[in-house]
């Protein structure tokens, strides 16, 4: 018996057990499906490389066949391992647009607008700057700027200037729009999780139990209260209970899954499985939304670039050495080392596109082995109109579930696709590239927009930023409201990025410590 029970140690679950267990008389379980995080892969910041396309810390998920995609099937890379995705993602440190917040209240969700979010950013950060109106200093998360600096990624910046792009020293400030370097969750060199931040150091508080290996099946049930968690570990079915409170934080995937698994969900959809309904819920599983990406790429014979080579391979070892005695150098790089954001159309209030400038030649998420060197571009719509959804393959808790993201249905996320594209290219076409520019690995006739959309439709897939599926609010198909407890359910709450009714305008990582910070803080006032 403890008092609460976090199931899941990603972004949102390793802050709240953390939190939670810095009153002594608190005891935490928490529950997570992968291993420990000890791999030297996931602490040398440019093993995500090799941690990406591989199940290795990784559910590599697929999407169920996408017709927006040609029929094909989308990767859904996820973290299974403590840290969960902070411990195998490309370590960016993005809020998004306040914006995005002040939207959130703006759908009946008190409390999050931006003025009321950023207090919990700052006390989650040590940001290396400093602190200042918008970061803060002496939290968990560890903020800093890049102790690597692949040549290429400057020749970024300089085409960019030279086909007048604003720029920006700091994308979380007061304002998001332009293009710079991007700050990283690291700490000297290495990779800052949350589990880093949130657990390691607490390892030892004799009321923070935390249990590897154990993935959640079911949630307990008196009536319509959560009263614990059925596990399996080792092959082995067992439970935990908690005496106020069930805290889910599985991410926009496994948290609508064991929902629906424990009869909370789409009367229909659990019907169709054989599982009995106790609490209808029909938002479970809807409302999922992705950032939808595709990649501008190019050859290139500098060694000024990463790439498989006989000289690239030099320059790794040398790297190996570097970062072993400096903690510097490539081996700290996170592949993505510039970027930004842009307005595809000037009158926007906002960016509505994203890069990520990669220091290699990327092409289906590093699951296609690229022989040389190259350079290459992540271009992806930050507010997509598309809407998807989260079902289950089967009763069987141990089945992955079924993901549809519906990406490219709204005819609106193709067009900003296309204008993100031919911006990508302009940067690209930069006179500051032209000793780095070999062939395109896809060649695109730039000219046509049918042929940019055919390319998009053949190539573009996720750039993992999952959310919504258990959204916050109080509409018909809201699953938690703004204090995150689940409609109609006493003693659960979810505290992960399932609860954003809109994407954010960038990446998810940090966003999802806030809403920990934040669930911390209310589910302690509730005792």
């Amino acid at each position: 018996m403890y008092d609460y029970i976090v199931v899941g140690s990603g972004s949102g679950g390793s802050v709240v057990a953390s939190r939670l267990t810095e009153d002594p008389k608190t005891q935490v379980c928490l529950l997570e499906a992968g291993g420990p995080d000890k791999s030297i892969l996931i602490h040398a910041p440019i093993g995500v490389a090799a941690i990406l396309p591989r199940k290795m810390y990784n559910w590599a998920f697929e999407t169920v066949p996408q017709p927006g995609l040609k029929g094909r099937k989308g990767y859904q890379p996820r973290g299974k391992t403590l840290g969960g995705s902070s411990s195998i993602n490309a370590m960016l440190y993005v809020r998004g647009h306040p914006g995005d917040y002040d939207d959130w209240a703006a759908l009946g969700n008190p409390g999050w607008s931006y003025r009321d979010v950023l207090p919990y950013f700052k006390r989650a950060e040590n940001n290396e700057r400093g602190a200042d109106d918008y970061h803060g200093t002496g939290g968990p998360l560890n903020v800093a700027d890049l102790r690597a600096n692949m040549p290429i990624s400057d020749v970024f910046m300089d085409a960019a200037m030279q086909v007048q792009m604003p720029t920006n020293r700091d994308f979380n400030g007061p304002v998001q729009e332009g293009l710079g370097a991007y700050q990283v969750t690291q700490k000297n060199g290495e990779r800052w999780s949350a589990a880093k931040g949130y657990l390691t150091p607490n390892l030892k508080r004799p009321n923070l139990h935390v249990m590897t290996g154990a993935q959640a099946s079911k949630i307990l049930m008196e009536g319509r209260k959560a009263t614990g968690i059925t596990y399996v570990k080792d092959g082995k079915t067992a439970e935990v209970r908690a005496a106020k409170e069930v805290i889910l934080a599985g991410g926009a995937f496994a948290s609508p899954q064991l929902l629906m698994l424990s009869g909370i969900g789409p009367a229909m959809e659990l019907k169709k499985h054989g599982i009995e309904v106790l609490h209808e819920l029909p938002g479970v599983g809807q409302n999922l939304q992705d950032h939808i990406d595709y990649i501008v790429a190019y050859k290139s014979n500098s060694r000024e670039t990463m790439g498989i080579s006989l000289g690239g391979g030099l320059d790794l070892i040398a790297g190996i050495f570097e970062w072993r005695k400096r903690r510097t150098g490539m081996i700290s790089s996170p592949i993505a080392e510039r970027g930004g954001f842009l307005k595809t159309d000037p009158s926007l209030e906002r960016p509505d596109i994203q890069l990520h400038f990669v220091i290699g030649p990327l092409d289906d998420h590093a699951r296609k082995t690229l022989l040389g060197h190259g350079y290459s571009c992540h271009v992806c719509v930050l507010r997509p109109k598309s809407r998807g959804h989260v079902e289950l393959n089967s009763a069987d808790p141990l089945a992955p579930p079924l993901i549809d993201p519906n990406f490219l249905a709204e005819q609106e996320d193709v067009d900003t696709l296309v204008r993100g594209v031919k911006i990508t290219q302009k940067i690209f076409d930069a006179p500051a590239f032209d000793a780095y520019r070999g062939k395109p690995l896809y060649p695109v006739d730039m000219a046509s927009d049918a042929a940019i959309i055919d390319a998009i439709r053949s190539r573009a897939d996720t750039v993992y930023h999952p959310v919504g599926t258990c959204k916050m609010g109080t509409d018909p198909l809201a699953v938690v409201d703004p204090s995150l407890k689940v409609h109609g359910i006493e003693g659960l709450r979810i505290a992960d990025a399932s609860i954003m009714p809109t994407v954010i305008g960038g990446n998810t990582n940090a966003p999802t410590i806030m809403i920990g910070e934040k669930a911390a803080d209310m589910i302690r006032a509730a005792g």
